[in-house]
């Protein structure tokens, strides 16, 4: 009855999140008592990851190996993942919060039929009974809602990227490897996956950077976002956005920032005619700083931001970019 952990990969790279997972589950799984964290690898030639899962606190890694499982489809990972809750029945199962992870959890909840919860935030054990609890923002992140699966089992949920620490890497930590026959024909997967394209903003943006500079509303268009590429270009960061700037079109909606987008943690956040709605703020308040630039001095933004400019953010940051140092 272990805590296990969906090791995403993509194109044979393991996914930050994952790393993030291990290391919520490695807490969770002491805190049990008596339990180990399993990584569930799947893929068509992902055995050179097994070592990293290790480094990263898995204490197991099941790894599911077949050629059909060289693309993601949600049917061949669906079955596989399934068959092996069945054989091992583990006590929780944690995925990210990804394209793929919101798209597989529900799928094999239902398979399976146990409960999942979407876009956990934060995770607890119950010291009385040891359930999940399972934390998240409800109603437009006015109020934080706490859920348990107290009967069915596993207990799942999806977890936002960013919000979980990574266990200290330690390459000398190896583990126990369990490989689980997949038992998968080509009749199984009824999708044909021909080709896999990422766009050049998807590539561009990183919810992993030290250093992002995000627009909202308050930027006015595309051309505040192009100067705002040039900050992010003299600092080294990304550029990201709020929901009311991408659902305007004025940028790519995986640059998202927000309880509907990503959770980061840069070490400096400019957040840039953004006012500061508790659906951003959820999904910013784990920056080391924050810098907000705002004409309003009543934004509230300026409530969780380090460091707070009134003004005009088109006289305010060319001056940022004039004086920006970067050996200092």
């Amino acid at each position: 009855m272990d805590v296990w952990v969906y090791a995403e990969q993509r194109n044979g790279e393991l996914m930050s999140v994952a790393a993030e997972l291990l290391g919520e589950g490695y807490r969770l799984s002491r805190e049990i008592g008596d339990r180990k964290v399993c990584a569930v690898l799947v893929g068509g030639n992902v055995s050179h990851l097994i070592d990293e899962l290790y480094a990263y606190g898995a204490d197991k890694v099941y790894i599911l190996e077949d050629p059909l499982l060289e693309k993601y489809t949600t049917d061949g990972y669906t079955k596989v993942i399934a068959n092996a809750i069945s054989e091992y029945k583990p006590e929780i199962f944690l995925f990210g919060a990804t394209h793929i992870g919101r798209d597989l959890a529900p799928r094999i909840a239902a398979r399976i039929d146990t409960g999942l919860t979407a876009d956990s935030t934060s995770l607890a054990i119950d010291e009385q009974d040891k359930t999940l609890i399972q934390i998240k923002p409800a109603f437009g992140g006015n109020l934080m809602a706490k859920i348990i699966c107290p009967v069915k089992r596993p207990q799942m949920t999806t977890v936002r990227p960013g919000v979980m620490k990574k266990k200290e890497r330690d390459d000398q930590h190896k583990g126990e490897l369990i490989k689980v026959p997949c038992n998968l024909d080509s009749s199984d997967i009824n999708v044909e996956v021909v080709e896999v394209v990422i766009t050049a903003k998807e590539q561009a943006f990183s919810a992993d950077a030290d250093i992002i500079c995000a627009g909202g509303r308050g930027i006015g268009g595309t051309e505040g976002f192009e100067m705002l590429e040039q900050l992010a270009q003299k600092v080294g960061g990304v550029v990201g956005a709020t929901r009311a700037a991408t659902d305007a079109g004025w940028i790519d909606a995986a640059c998202l920032i927000g309880q509907t987008g990503t959770t980061i943690k840069p070490k400096i956040y400019f957040a840039c005619g953004i006012s500061g709605a508790i659906q951003h703020v959820v999904g910013i308040e784990k920056s080391d700083i924050i810098i907000a630039i705002n004409n309003d001095p009543d934004a509230l933004i300026f409530s969780v931001a380090d460091y707070g400019i009134v003004g005009d953010y088109k006289e305010i940051i060319p001056e940022i970019i004039a004086q920006w140092n970067l050996e200092g």
